[in-house]
């Protein structure tokens, strides 16, 4: 637990300040941190991304999530879509070539991870760009559901909430964990509000809550299926990226989806 503390502390101390900046910095650390996710995606499925596989995988990421600060060095009509559109096609191309060392499954797993990853960071990118005040809204409220569902969980937490994936979550925690989020964010948006009605945004904060907490299941899901305790060892006591980000990765395309970005 002190661990913990301490590697969040340094997280926050490091990471806010980057937000808060944003620009060319925030996008070099988004940058590093989308490419070690992606690495450890494929730590996870027994791969590496040191191979012409991972190259390709990682510089399609890289262009997805940095397509429009590359448009004038591409193609003319090359879009995000066409990063996609080309991995696939590669990577298929390598299971040809690779003497089954590189399945179709493993092309799979490297495209949805292009996906999964890219658009959540893509997505946080926007955020930023669209207001600082937004981006904070939802990281209070991501940051507020993960300390107070853990908090209300381990307080009364009894129901499991999916033990086959998370055995350590409850029920309690989760609805006590969303319940706080929104209060928070009540408070915030009281002296800061965003371009949408009170109401609404409180709805949407809702829905952004239970979305994160999906992320972090599902992030679960995938070490539970590949039989590991984290994603990787880069934060002490939380993890790798994919443990630490997984919940801003599912909530914050939502934003695009509900056109607030």
């Amino acid at each position: 637990m002190k661990q913990r503390i301490i590697t969040a502390l340094i997280m926050g101390a490091v990471f806010i300040p980057v937000v808060y900046v944003g620009g060319w910095l925030l996008s070099i650390i988004i940058a590093l941190l989308a490419i070690i996710g992606l690495f450890e995606l494929f730590k996870m499925k027994g791969n590496t991304i040191f191979s012409a596989e991972g190259l390709v995988s990682a510089i399609s990421l890289i262009g997805f999530i940095f397509t429009s600060e590359l448009i004038n060095f591409l193609p003319q009509g090359f879009s995000s879509e066409t990063f996609i559109y080309l991995a696939t096609v590669v990577l298929l191309v390598c299971t040809v070539f690779s003497k089954n060392h590189f399945s179709f499954d493993d092309a799979a797993v490297s495209v949805l991870g292009i996906l999964y990853i890219g658009i959540g960071f893509r997505s946080l990118l926007e955020t930023r760009e669209s207001g600082l005040g937004l981006l904070i809204l939802v990281l209070i409220t991501i940051w507020a559901t993960d300390i107070f569902a853990y908090l209300i969980g381990r307080k009364i937490g009894k129901r499991k909430l999916a033990p086959n994936i998370s055995p350590n979550k409850t029920i309690e925690g989760s609805v006590g964990g969303t319940l706080a989020a929104v209060l928070i964010a009540a408070l915030y948006l009281y002296f800061a509000p965003i371009s949408m009605p009170f109401v609404g945004s409180l709805i949407l904060m809702l829905l952004l809550s239970m979305a994160g907490q999906l992320g972090d299941l599902v992030e679960s899901a995938f070490k539970r299926h590949y039989g590991i305790k984290d994603s990787g060892n880069i934060f002490p006591g939380h993890g790798g990226v994919l443990d630490r980000f997984d919940s801003m990765l599912f909530v914050f395309p939502i934003l695009s989806i509900v056109g607030l970005i």
